[in-house]
């Protein structure tokens, strides 16, 4: 059995031996390569949901409506809400399609803990530079919120590691 074979049969379990691309430096180990891995996905799940909370968030304050264009933390937490369901989606069934244990429904309730926390630092982002900076624009609330998304992904890969998906 390859070096290939035997490590990424322990480390991902029912990966073929296709799971670590040939051109990959032996010295690099099978472990750091699907950890690049889980995050590229990780990360392509985040950006699908940011384009869906910033989206919703814009249009829900600025749109043809303006629905909520005087509520900018009403606006942002519902568009929250919106992205951490997709969120939620994409990394039960992709990112973290082999750390999901058989328990659904307590892996739904520390995702929601988890993101729930994770929502107040764009909230809070947004409340900063909103209310205390008077920074009102729309340029101003998107880089508040931007700048707070990034802050909790790195919050979310870890609590999604350490207390959702530990199957």
């Amino acid at each position: 059995m390859s070096r290939t074979d035997a490590t990424v049969a322990a480390v991902v379990p029912d990966a073929g031996p296709r799971a670590v691309p040939s051109w990959l430096p032996a010295r690099v180990p099978v472990a750091w390569w699907a950890r690049a891995l889980e995050l590229s996905r990780f990360l392509s799940v985040g950006a699908v949901a940011f384009v869906v909370d910033l989206g919703l968030f814009n249009l829900l304050r600025f749109g043809p409506a303006g629905l909520l264009e005087h509520k900018p933390l009403t606006a942002k937490v519902l568009s929250v809400v919106a992205a951490t369901l997709v969120s939620w989606v994409g990394n039960r069934w992709w990112t973290f399609a082999d750390q999901r244990s058989g328990r659904q429904g307590r892996e739904l309730v520390v995702f929601a803990a988890v993101n729930l926390v994770g929502m107040v630092v764009p909230v809070l982002t947004l409340a900063f530079s909103h209310y205390v900076l008077d920074l009102t624009t729309a340029l101003a609330d998107n880089a508040a919120t931007v700048t707070g998304i990034v802050l909790a992904t790195a919050l979310r890969y870890v609590g999604y590691r350490r207390w959702v998906f530990t199957g």
